[in-house]
């Protein structure tokens, strides 16, 4: 899989070696300069997306083959690359997950936390307890969500009951 941001004169992208779901190695940079990683993720090439912003970062969102778990990864293109990586992703690509795309939104199992991918501003909404969420079956505890800039929802299961969360919020 290749992303590539072709109208930037470095040209940054990020390559992922896959075959049959599996991936392999993960490599980003631009003309001149890039690293590489192992890439143990079984990731769907259909509910995979990539931002690049210049040559500041990468943001990989993606769903596993096995079950949708979703993921993200954001990495620098500098020569001290940060990394952050979430295996409890809530992204646009399941259907019962509305999120706007110009947002990032995972939860820590006790809140649900949106972040602008652009400015990186961000609020959050919190489920009021810690849950026990498996994310390989999300949706037996997070059954949907509506999340905008403005605005996070969520139908959670929180003490065995149904609950809706319904916040507006402000990303700072």
């Amino acid at each position: 899989m290749k992303f590539i941001e072709a109208s930037h004169p470095l040209k940054p992208y990020v390559y992922i070696s896959t075959k049959n779901c599996n991936g392999d190695t993960l490599t980003w940079g631009f003309e001149g300069q890039n690293k590489n990683i192992e890439f143990n993720y079984r990731l769907n090439k259909e509910y995979t997306r990539c931002i690049i912003k210049d040559t500041a970062f990468a943001l990989l969102v993606f769903n596993t083959c096995e079950n949708g778990r979703g993921y993200f990864m954001k990495f620098s293109f500098g020569k001290k690359a940060s990394f952050k990586k979430s295996t409890s992703a809530i992204n646009n690509f399941d259907p019962k997950f509305i999120v706007a795309d110009s947002l990032l939104a995972y939860t820590d199992k006790g809140n649900i936390f949106v972040e602008d991918i652009a400015t990186g501003k961000k609020a959050l909404a919190t489920f009021g307890k810690q849950l026990d969420i498996d994310f390989d079956t999300i949706h037996e505890t997070i059954d949907s969500v509506n999340i905008s800039p403005t605005r996070i929802w969520a139908k959670v299961k929180v003490d065995d009951e149904w609950k809706v969360i319904d916040k507006n919020v402000v990303l700072q």
